[in-house]
């Protein structure tokens, strides 16, 4: 072969090997949704779902037929839920799984059971130039939203988790302020203070939001209610003097993070839990549609983005066990009376044929739901732990 045919076809060769390696890299960043929208709903299985869409129904003057807007997205999938040491997690170890891809023990955040740090999925993207936003309905520092920015031993630990928050970098953070505020002991430098000096502009309520955002690059907005004085210590349910709802802190973090650059916006609806312990349906009814109208937000960003946009919906565990057509109460769902009464009772719950197990978390697979780029990856039985490689595009 003449030399000047050997160097065609070296170049050639050194061509597609180039061009075989820009490929690939770009098979893989076109794996990868430039908007992710992961949502969980704690403690929100499927039969949380069930009796929620039930009561729409109702409300339509049906039996069924009516749909949340998550139930209507194209691809459904089980994850296990089982933590390191238990077969019933606890929202940490759950929130660990999700957020880190591996398991670890309850009661422990973003560290494996060896007490090593974990890098939760919201590090990955950051690294790779997403913007990331992290709220829920409840405290931020509760276990779950601690679960993608933080690392300790105990969930309790509810301060230094919020001291932790500066060392993440994440844009936008958003709830129900903080779980001890000021130390367990009320004593400690104040939550808010800590974040101010070190970066962040904290906001209470809405219209502080709206007048500050603009030339911020960090901030963490909290409910009015959340303010406290110098001689208090936090404690709050996040429901006194709410002015914006889960549904307006999805819109306020989109907002604030922009669609110039890539982002990771995690949403937690912390408070279906919270009925669900406390076996109140028509509490968690409310709790799960407030949460679907903060999905609803994104799947509007996900019409206008359509090809670049991934909504995931999923829950760390489920609580209470609630059945449909329990205790030989009826086969229709009394939704009238439950509505009217105002105060829930267990006996109550049974004449309107609502069952409920336990007012702790169960051992039951739940529900992903997902659409957009990636979605079809969330079809089938996995576990927890996989949930976070599969909105990596791994």
């Amino acid at each position: 072969m003449k030399p000047s045919r050997i160097l065609s076809v070296i170049c050639a060769i050194a061509v597609l090997a180039s061009l075989s390696g820009c490929c690939g890299k770009t098979a893989k960043d076109e794996g990868r949704a430039k908007y992710i929208f992961l949502f969980i709903g704690d403690g929100m299985g499927n039969s949380h779902v069930a009796a929620t869409e039930s009561y729409l129904s109702y409300k339509e003057g049906k039996l069924g037929g009516e749909q949340l807007r998550f139930t209507q997205f194209p691809y459904l999938g089980l994850a296990s839920t089982y933590s390191a040491n238990a077969s019933i997690t606890c929202s940490s170890a759950a929130g660990t799984a999700i957020a880190c891809g591996a398991k670890t023990n309850n009661g422990m955040v973003g560290m494996d059971t060896e007490g090593n740090h974990l890098k939760s999925m919201a590090f990955d993207l950051k690294e790779n130039g997403y913007k990331i936003g992290i709220m829920s309905s409840v405290p931020i520092n509760h276990a779950t939203p601690s679960s993608f920015y933080a690392h300790n031993k105990q969930r309790s630990a509810h301060y230094q988790l919020s001291q932790e928050i500066p060392a993440s970098g994440f844009e936008f953070f958003g709830g129900a302020g903080f779980l001890d505020y000021k130390g367990k002991d009320g004593k400690e430098e104040a939550t808010d203070t800590y974040l101010e000096k070190n970066g962040y502009k904290v906001c209470y309520g809405a219209d502080e939001f709206n007048s500050t955002a603009d030339g911020c690059e960090k901030i963490v907005f909290c409910q009015p209610s959340d303010r406290q004085s110098d001689a208090e210590q936090y404690t709050t349910d996040g429901k006194e003097e709410s002015d914006a709802s889960l549904a307006e802190i999805v819109e306020m973090a989109v907002g604030f993070l922009g669609d110039k650059d890539p982002f990771f916006i995690m949403c937690e609806g912390g408070a279906i839990d919270w009925e669900a312990h406390g076996n109140n349906t028509m509490g968690t009814i409310r709790e799960t549609l407030e949460f679907d109208k903060a999905i609803e937000v994104a799947y509007q960003f996900y019409l206008a983005h359509p090809d670049e946009t991934l909504i995931v919906v999923t829950a760390d565990h489920e609580t209470g066990g609630i059945a449909l057509g329990a205790n030989g109460g009826g086969s229709v769902i009394d939704w009238a009376r439950l509505e009217e009464a105002g105060k829930e009772t267990k006996e109550l719950n049974a004449k309107c044929s609502i069952g409920w197990t336990t007012g702790g978390h169960t051992g039951a697979p739940v529900p992903t739901y997902a659409i957009g780029k990636g979605a079809e990856k969330f079809c089938g039985r996995y576990d927890n732990t996989d949930i976070k490689g599969k909105i990596l595009g791994e």
